[in-house]
């Protein structure tokens, strides 16, 4: 626990909050004291817990600004504020950009970045009206700063975040701050599905710097730094959450130094 309290009587809610990476930020938060709300489109088997304390769910689809205006209005008639909204909701299959279908690209575009926008919008309504105003933290991506084949509308939207994260910094700073943490490879459930069995997900942790990929607890870190106090100041701005890196491919390559 957070010796300083930093999360006592404070009110986080975590979009995409029942698995995966969110799950993880969910639980990061309340094991520093936070009363925590978790969204999704549907309920999970179990909500996130820690510290022997649970979120609680209400269900959102965070692509319909009226859905996520009743989100927010709920939390508040329930819980009276709302502190810290930590954007995590997002994703994409990969596709073949040049085949898929321009309705595909527009639901990802929406789902990444004009939700990312609704629910700022949102939160920050609520914010501005409390003495202590409030945090918005949008999950990015490593795909946001280097080529994402396979997920080209999915980078590009993640991109548009972090340019929307310095602009509404401005606009509504000084009452609430606006940062992006951006992950790299993360290890959840799904990761089987792009990296295979343990031997390759062990192989591509072997290609970063740090010797594995994140784990989700290690981007809840992150998030509950940066919303509290002790970040006062940061804002507008992106922290990057990659282990070191993913080596040059140059450096596989090269031939100079084998023989």
């Amino acid at each position: 626990m957070n010796q300083k309290n930093d999360f006592d009587q404070r009110v986080v809610l975590v979009t995409g909050g029942t698995k995966g990476i969110g799950r993880g930020i969910a639980e990061g938060f309340l094991a520093e004291g936070a009363t925590v709300v978790v969204c999704a489109r549907s309920a999970p088997e179990a909500l996130p817990s820690a510290a022997g304390r649970s979120a609680e769910f209400l269900p959102c689809d965070v692509r319909e600004a009226d859905a996520v205006r009743a989100l927010v209005d709920a939390i508040v008639q329930r819980h009276g504020r709302l502190d810290v909204l930590v954007h995590n909701a997002g994703g994409s299959p990969p596709v073949d950009a040049a085949t898929v279908s321009p309705r595909f690209h527009e639901g990802v575009i929406r789902l990444n970045l004009t939700a990312a926008l609704h629910m700022a919008q949102a939160a920050n309504a609520t914010m501005q009206t409390q003495d202590t105003g409030g945090v918005i933290v949008f999950i990015g991506s490593v795909s946001a700063l280097r080529p994402s084949p396979g997920t080209a509308a999915y980078g590009a939207a993640k991109a548009a975040v972090l340019s929307l994260a310095s602009s509404l910094a401005v606009e509504w700073g000084p009452k609430v701050r606006v940062v992006a943490v951006s992950p790299g490879l993360v290890r959840t459930e799904q990761s089987h599905l792009h990296f295979g069995d343990e031997a390759g997900i062990a192989a591509v942790g072997a290609t970063i710097p740090a010797g594995r990929m994140a784990e989700p607890s290690d981007i809840a870190q992150a998030c509950v730094f940066v919303a509290s106090p002790r970040a006062s100041y940061l804002s507008g701005t992106n922290v990057l959450l990659h282990g070191g890196g993913e080596k040059p491919a140059f450096l596989a390559a090269a031939q100079a130094g084998t023989s």
